[in-house]
């Protein structure tokens, strides 16, 4: 890669990577292993950085490769997670604790909800993306994406408090 693309690359990591852990974080409802997803997604669009920049949108070329590869992880072989109910070793601010609270509690009940469904609900509704982005993003149709938001929503509804629910939207 010429050092001018390398340059571009990197700011484009810096600038992305805090919303594409998050993203990843979402997905996995595990903080190391959104790193680890968020560094596999980059390191195969630092391969193809030349199509990548050229791309009319390349936030939602790297989302699709982000999902792409939280969906690989499964592929290659069944992950073993063990959620524990501790709290992470960061503190959070006195301040914080309540809405980290809530947030511990919807990642819980996002993993709850089959892979397909997750993806659009962070897609849809963290990421803000629309029908027909997250349709492509997922390499499905804007049907699929609908049907699958319902369902999980109607299934959150079920398992999240209401007040917690409309921070979705």
């Amino acid at each position: 890669m010429r050092p001018e693309d390398e340059e571009e690359f990197q700011g484009f990591v810096r600038s992305r990577w805090p919303r594409l852990v998050r993203t990843a974080y979402l997905l996995t409802g595990d903080a190391h292993l959104a790193e680890d997803v968020a560094q596999n997604a980059l390191t195969k669009v630092y391969r193809s950085w030349h199509r990548v920049r050229s791309s009319d949108n390349p936030d939602a070329y790297v989302r699709r490769v982000l999902v792409s590869a939280h969906q690989d992880r499964f592929r290659k072989r069944r992950v073993r997670e063990h959620l524990t109910d501790l709290p992470p070793d960061v503190l959070a601010a006195p301040d914080d604790l309540a809405r980290a609270d809530e947030r511990a509690m919807l990642s819980e009940v996002l993993l709850k909800l089959p892979k397909r469904q997750r993806a659009v609900v962070v897609l849809r509704y963290w990421e803000d993306l629309s029908e027909a982005e997250v349709a492509a993003v997922l390499g499905c149709s804007v049907g699929t994406v609908k049907s699958q938001s319902a369902k999980a929503l109607a299934k959150l509804r079920l398992l999240v408090r209401p007040e917690l629910l409309a921070s979705l939207r």
